[in-house]
């Protein structure tokens, strides 16, 4: 039986040249009023999962 990817997972998170797994920011999609500009700046910008969370995320995209 082939192994069915977490589509809500396959959505958000996308595999680096190197093998990192690259995601979003959260909170940057409303009540940005109150949210400095240098703070949604930031939040535009991609960043990679950490450490942490990144055999959740593997075995989510059923990568191992």
């Amino acid at each position: 039986m082939k192994l069915k990817t977490k589509k809500s997972a396959a959505k958000r998170f996308k595999l680096t040249g190197s093998g990192k797994i690259k995601r979003g920011h959260s909170h940057h999609s409303h009540i940005l009023t109150k949210k400095s500009p240098k703070r949604k700046r930031n939040l535009r910008k991609a960043d990679l999962v950490s450490d942490s969370d990144l055999t959740r995320v593997l075995k989510m995209l059923k990568l191992k």
